[in-house]
């Protein structure tokens, strides 16, 4: 931990090189991960913000880096074309209140952007763009992640999934009704917008009291038809302290996008 603190205290003109010989200390990203939850921050952090902060169009380990919308796109080292959303400031996850502050970024609307990195690793095997049911952005609960740096999963949506989902497709936005998915149950509400008051956030920590009831949460977007600008999202959440909940809604991802060989 001091070599780390000690590497966080350096000017940012010399981060990137600490990030260099910090990687190649850990023998790897993949190897990092295992065994460190700040693995993705570190990675951030001391790779990706110094090398967009230096002007390069090479990030280092991330695909890409936005300073201005406080992120940075990562493939994830799971899955066929999973990608991440990592925020550039240092937030824990679902349960930190700087989430839900005025004026936060918009990391679901952001994530929903960049889907596009999903299809792009895809590559030729992608006969059509997926359909906005299709994909689907993901958070997992504080009891159920990996990482202690909040993370947003971007993926292929499990056609059965999908399938399921689309009874929700007319619902009247802006009320949660309840469904079993998968075997576990899920309040869903279908929404027009994933900024301001429908931001998948603000919508769960409604009713939710404090940092600890955040902590238990799990939320999941899609979007409710084939187009979501006509069609709207849906957003699933549940938590560990309900009634056949759960922590983590990411087993209604396909890392494999098997639903590219359906199509």
């Amino acid at each position: 931990m001091r070599v780390i603190s000690r590497l966080i205290s350096v000017r940012p003109a010399l981060r990137f090189t600490c990030a260099v010989l910090l990687a190649c200390a850990a023998a790897g990203c993949a190897k990092l991960a295992a065994v460190d939850h700040d693995a993705l921050w570190k990675i951030v952090y001391l790779q990706c913000v110094p090398a967009a902060e230096a002007g390069s169009h090479n990030y280092g380990q991330c695909t890409s880096v936005d300073l201005q919308r406080r992120y940075a796109i990562l493939k994830d080292i799971s899955g066929r074309a999973q990608h991440l959303l990592i925020p550039t400031d240092r937030v824990t996850g679902i349960e930190s209140p700087q989430i839900l502050e005025a004026g936060a970024p918009t990391y679901w609307a952001d994530a929903w952007t960049s889907r596009r990195y999903v299809e792009a690793s895809l590559g030729k095997s992608l006969k059509q763009p997926l359909a906005d049911d299709q994909i689907g952005i993901e958070i997992n609960s504080e009891y159920r992640r990996s990482q202690d740096q909040l993370h947003l999963h971007i993926d292929c949506m499990r056609a059965d999934v999908t399938d399921a989902l689309a009874r929700h497709r007319d619902d009247a936005p802006g009320t949660w009704r309840w469904d079993t998915i998968d075997g576990k149950r899920y309040r869903i509400m279908r929404v027009t917008s994933l900024t301001d008051a429908s931001d998948p956030f603000r919508l769960v920590a409604r009713d939710q009291i404090g940092p600890q009831a955040m902590a238990l949460q799990t939320i999941l977007v899609t979007g409710a038809g084939p187009s979501a600008p006509t069609d709207g999202w849906l957003v699933l959440n549940s938590d560990l302290d309900m009634t056949g909940g759960t922590g983590t809604a990411e087993g209604l991802l396909d890392h494999a996008c098997r639903i590219v060989s359906r199509d």
